[in-house]
């Protein structure tokens, strides 16, 4: 029996955990020396022994049966089956029992998206984009994300186009403004028109955006706390309160400078942002529409309401920590999906478990959209 059991279960957030040399093995040579470093702080002072030790770790029998006896359950990070290995990772779906599974990065990004040099920053995105293509082929249960930046849209353009004919199923764009640039901006209508007409979503996921929480309000005084692990990803509780800040804006962007209008099949996934926010952000994005039609031409030309948009279009992930039922009553049953976020922690060791014990009251075509349609509709181009 897999950890799905009989439920037909779509996972819309997991996570391969990058050797030191993965983006490197996949970039150009004009570009691979000027590639940066992972930047490792996020995943605790003993990050790189971490790595050492999985990579000798698949060489050990005993020590791999072990940990692959109850993937779900088992060690996270480095240390969790298939979380290196793209071998492992199809086995490991095998016992998980998941029909597909989103596959995004780490810490990949870290060594070129922050960089101010677009060839280092495009140039990543290539690597980054072959290399999760090469990762996931051969299983078609895995759906590698790929990722473009959208500071300039006509090397984002390209950048989609090599990572669709490279494999990944769908893109991951950063939650923020393209450069100087509306992600609504009508340059950007060719990326938005390509994705659309191959079926690919796109994704908003945490990391890839500047922190949405100034700098300045951890300021307070006080000696900085560690994170809720206790050590590693820099996430600490203003963050988290924060987190929900760059998908709104986006979204608002999207959805009131009309891109959903003028892409009626183009679809998106934001995941691993939590899902709390979500009823509430509906309820505003239409007061902003209701507000403001009378006076931006824009606005005022949409055919649907923004939330109408975005109940078509978007899907999101409640963490295992919210309380997913509540969520779904209050935002409706079309909007949200499970993610088991395997194998980092933060995803727990049991996220059906946790999904469950919210669903009272809920029906079974409720829970069915919840684990398996929803996902299916951000493919259904």
């Amino acid at each position: 029996m897999t950890y799905a059991g009989a439920r037909v279960i779509n996972d819309a957030d997991s996570h391969i955990m990058e050797s030191l040399d993965w983006l490197s093995r996949h970039a150009d040579p004009a570009v691979r020396d000027r590639l940066g470093s992972m930047r490792l702080e996020a995943g605790g002072a003993g990050a790189e022994k971490a790595i050492a030790r999985a990579l000798e770790r698949r060489n050990d029998a005993a020590a791999t049966a072990e940990i692959a006896a109850n993937v779900v359950a088992g060690p996270k990070g480095w240390a969790a089956y298939g979380a290196i290995d793209a071998g492992e990772r199809r086995k490991a779906l095998d016992d998980l029992g998941f029909a597909r599974q989103l596959v995004f990065t780490t810490f990949a990004g870290s060594q070129f998206l922050p960089s101010p040099d677009p060839d280092v920053k495009y140039g990543g995105a290539r690597a980054l984009n072959r290399a999760m293509a090469d990762f996931c082929a051969g299983d078609p249960r895995l759906i590698g994300v790929g990722v473009v930046p959208l500071d300039d849209p006509q090397r984002a353009v390209i950048e989609v186009e090599l990572a669709i004919k490279a494999g990944c199923g769908a893109i991951w764009v950063p939650a923020a403004p393209a450069g100087e640039r509306s992600p609504g901006h009508p340059d950007l209508d060719p990326l938005w028109a390509r994705l659309s007409e191959a079926g690919v979503p796109f994704v908003l996921h945490v990391g890839a955006a500047a922190p949405s929480l100034p700098p300045a309000y951890h300021q307070n005084g006080h000696p900085r706390p560690k994170d809720w692990l206790g050590g590693g990803e820099n996430l600490r509780a203003k963050d988290f309160f924060a987190l929900s800040f760059a998908p709104q804006n986006f979204l608002c962007a999207m959805a009131l400078d009309g891109v959903f209008e003028r892409f009626p099949m183009l679809r998106g996934g934001v995941i691993e942002l939590g899902a709390g926010w979500v009823p509430d952000f509906l309820r505003r994005l239409d007061q902003a529409w209701k507000g403001w039609r009378k006076t931006d031409p824009v606005i005022a030309g949409l055919s649907l309401s923004p939330s109408e948009f975005i109940r078509r279009a978007v899907r999101f992930t409640p963490f295992a920590t919210e309380n997913a039922g509540a969520i779904i009553r209050d935002g409706g049953a079309e909007l949200f999906l499970f993610s088991s976020d395997f194998p980092h922690p933060e995803g727990t060791k049991n996220p059906i478990e946790r999904f469950e014990s919210t669903f009272e009251g809920l029906d079974e075509d409720t829970k069915d959209r919840f684990y398996r349609r929803n996902f299916e509709t951000l493919f259904a181009a």
